[in-house]
């Protein structure tokens, strides 16, 4: 069927096929410039290209509020020699911040005193509802006493918080205590409405320094290019300004904004400076081999249709463009020339054929090998990464615009004559003959001894193989950027994490008592140093239980207040005003709802979730920090209980997991296919021996990385797929050319070396995914290489 194809396809006219390639690239052409109009764009979020989990909705939620909550935030330490110093420095630095006219940055703060402020005008109302742990025990055990000798020790010191507003409506001065306990446990301090710190600086000089705390809100995504651009130039002019009046004033840096903007600027590097080393270095092994402009004038023809079509159907697919797209598509440039090197160099070897006859000779092996280059690539758009997904369809539409270029655009545009080349053909005639000469030096015993020290060095490699699937390799901080998070997390106690537990229930009341039971276990966990920190709602929303317990409580004060009033010192005439509050407030609860609505709550509003038509529960967050051991966190509160830990990265982690297992199992899967397929076209044993050679390739890959300790990821996983969807190719070729195979043998040679300079420059990008990516891919295509010339030395006795 290949074969009648290809001769319909070879009684066409060269110029109608040259017409119909230019209607269609003219097509793609406007289509995409059409696209680009309309919004179509390059994206670098990394967040865009993460595995899509599916959640409940109370807990998508709560992902999605601690994801709004901490990507676009930034934290800064002006670390200062004093307190005065490190105050100004702050001040100025967020004046500057608020002050700009370009609008990059908003809810720029330190310590919020009106925050304070509104809280203790909130409470204040509802102070008959509340008391400390200490507070409720000595009044149910009686011990008014001890609470009347702490009033009068505070109302007759000079330094005490007590006045006379205060003591006429709290006369054992009890709401203090229970104002000063709502406050987070923290080593920081509050001077002019500023945060401050102690910094340690080790060195010849240890000592400690003063660090101010500065926050803010970035507008925009922190993943946004032209955000990002904004926010780090009107930083850097804010900085400026404080370097200006203090130069010895240091600044530490941490928050989202700072490690995607070092990625995207990686991206870009690595996809102009892999992109182009590879372009010249394919460009300069056209010339080597053919030494004519017009090899070199068509294979670059052939990529540029082959990037602007994989550009024009990614953006059709997904309106978008990513930056992990194009890095992944600079390897594009060696796949797609391979059509190129097998045209011309089965021009050099058949002299007597013309273009339209050369193509109709290797169609119908550059069409097995798409067909199997875009199931190769098909296996990868199965992974649950949007940006792999977009590589499939990048790379699969890239080499189907070079595949249709071939067959349409050469047979008039590269009927041109070449020079005659017959060294490279000789060359690669020479290595044939080497290799059948070492096979035929090899006796059965010597095969079988070989075959068995291969057999052990590729169990030995595979056994010692690891996994590692931490979705934070997809992208590498430098040293220096995590080294001053660090020491911010520490000046911080421990900051808030990307982890947190979620708490639900089926009403408000049984949440707010969860929380209670929940804090004790929280506090034994800090102690054991399991975690830094946590903050929880649990201070500021008590249980309506609590709120009638504590009420009750207070009502001992209320029976003998004249009594109190009298032991204190107080006048008389405050009592039945202090009996009236008592009686007006019961019932008189704190809840949620007016917590949240009110001034004092605004800020802590995203920890609350209220029930609503897609989930019908209570829920609320509780933030973590400085957490160490993860494992006990993830025992201790499991998915899908009342309260679980909620950890993105450890549930994307596993997935790629699952997904390394499964793409593995589609490469075994591809390869019984592409063996049915090519059954076809050949004898049975012929058809096993094609697949064989990228077979063996990924096996040797495997053992190779295992050996050099490489631990295992879902990117060598996808990039084995490309070992099978490329290296197939040239044991096909090597099946096709019916024993005439030097010309074979030098496509396959140019076209391995133009898929290790694209994928072996992949190697060397600084993303960890990425270099494991282009590590496997290069291990694989050389040793499918060195293997696939073994198909032609097969051929003579299978049929």
């Amino acid at each position: 069927m290949i074969d009648k194809l290809a001769l319909r396809l070879s009684q066409c006219s060269a110029k109608l096929k040259l017409s119909l390639w230019l209607l269609l690239l003219c097509t793609t052409l406007i289509t995409g410039l059409q696209l680009w109009q309309g919004g179509a764009k390059i994206q670098s979020d990394i967040l865009a290209m993460l595995p899509k989990i599916q959640e409940d909705p109370l807990t998508q939620t709560a992902l999605n509020r601690v994801e709004q909550a901490l990507s676009n935030s930034i934290y800064l330490a002006l670390v200062a020699d004093n307190k005065a110093e490190a105050i100004s420095a702050a001040q100025a630095l967020m004046t500057s911040l608020s002050n700009n006219s370009q609008a990059a940055f908003t809810q720029v703060r330190s310590a919020d005193i009106n925050q304070a402020e509104a809280i203790n005008h909130y409470y204040f109302e509802h102070r008959f509802n509340l008391l400390t742990e200490s507070q409720a025990t000595l009044l149910a055990s009686g011990q008014l006493d001890t609470l009347v000798t702490s009033a009068q020790e505070h109302l007759y010191n000079a330094f005490s918080y007590a006045n006379s507003g205060l003591i006429a409506n709290d006369p054992l001065l009890l709401y203090p205590a229970n104002l000063q306990a709502m406050a987070p446990k923290q080593t920081l301090t509050v001077q002019q409405g500023i945060l401050l710190g102690n910094h340690h600086v080790d060195g010849a000089n240890s000592q400690d320094k003063v660090a101010a705390i500065v926050m803010a809100k970035g507008i925009g995504s922190a993943f946004n290019p032209n955000a990002q651009t904004l926010q780090l130039s009107v930083l850097q002019q804010a900085i400026d300004k404080v370097h200006q009046q203090n130069p010895d004033v240091e600044i530490l840096k941490a928050g989202a904004l700072f490690h995607a903007s070092v990625a995207t600027q990686s991206a870009k590097t690595e996809v102009s400076t892999l992109g182009l080393a590879s372009l010249i270095g394919v460009s300069l092994l056209v010339w080597l081999a053919f030494r004519s402009v017009m090899p070199l004038t068509i294979a670059l023809l052939t990529i540029t249709t082959s990037l602007l079509t994989a550009i024009v159907v990614t953006l059709v697919v997904f309106s978008e463009l990513h930056l992990l797209t194009l890095v992944f598509g600079t390897s594009l440039i060696g796949i797609a020339i391979d059509y190129s090197f097998h045209f011309y160099c089965e021009r050099l070897a058949q002299p007597k054929f013309n273009a339209t006859q050369v193509i109709q000779h290797i169609f119908p092996a550059i069409t097995l090998a798409l067909i199997t280059s875009v199931l190769a690539y098909s296996g990868i758009g199965l992974a649950p990464f949007p940006g792999m997904q977009q590589v499939a369809v990048f790379c699969a539409a890239g080499l189907l615009g070079a595949y249709v270029t071939l067959l349409l655009a050469y047979p008039l545009l590269a009927s041109g004559k070449l020079p005659n080349r017959e060294k490279p053909l000789q060359l690669a005639q020479r290595y044939l003959t080497a290799l059948a000469c070492f096979q035929n030096k090899f006796t059965r015993s010597t095969s079988l001894l070989l075959l068995v020290i291969v057999t052990v060095i590729s169990a030995v490699g595979i056994s010692q193989l690891t996994a590692d699937d931490d979705i934070r390799n997809l992208q590498q901080s430098p040293d220096y950027l995590l080294d001053e998070e660090q020491q911010l997390r520490t000046i911080l106690s421990g900051g808030t994490d990307n982890q947190f537990l979620l708490v639900r229930a089926k009403s408000e009341e049984l949440l707010l008592q969860s929380l209670e039971t929940l804090a004790p276990e929280l506090n034994k966990l800090v102690e054991q140093g399991v975690i830094g920190n946590a903050f929880s709602l649990n201070s500021y929303l008590p249980s309506q239980k609590e709120q009638a317990d504590n009420y009750e409580l207070q009502g001992k004060i209320y029976q003998q207040l004249a009594t109190i009033l009298a032991n204190i010192g107080l006048d008389e005439s405050l009592q039945l005003p202090l009996e009236q509050a008592y009686q007006d407030a019961h019932g008189q609860y704190i809840n949620a709802q007016s917590f949240i609505d009110s001034e004092a709550g605004k800020l802590f509003a995203p920890l609350w979730i209220a029930p609503s038509e897609l989930q019908p529960e209570f829920g609320t967050i509780v933030l973590l920090g400085g957490i160490t051991d993860l494992a006990t966190l993830a025992k201790l509160f499991p998915h899908g209980g009342d309260i679980q830990l909620v950890d993105k990265v450890g549930d994307i982690s596993n997935i790629m997991g699952k997904y390394r297992q499964l793409t593995l199992i589609l490469l075994a899967i591809a390869m019984m296919i592409a063996a049915a397929i090519f059954s076809m076209r050949f004898s049975i044993k012929l058809a096993i021996l094609v697949v064989a050679v990228p077979a063996l390739s990924a096996i040797f890959t495997l053992a190779l990385l295992g050996l050099m300790g490489s631990p295992l990821t879902l990117f060598h996983a996808l990039a084995l797929i490309l070992v099978f969807g490329i290296g197939v190719d040239y044991s096909l070729f090597f099946a096709e050319s019916k024993q005439q195979s030097r010309g074979v043998m030098m496509a396959v040679f140019m076209s391995a070396c133009s898929t290790i300079l694209a994928f072996g420059l992949l190697a060397f990008s600084s993303t960890p995914a990425i270099h494991n990516f282009g590590l496997t891919l290069l291990l694989g295509i050389v040793f499918t290489f060195v293997l696939s010339p073994f198909v032609q030395t097969f051929t003579r006795t299978i049929k």
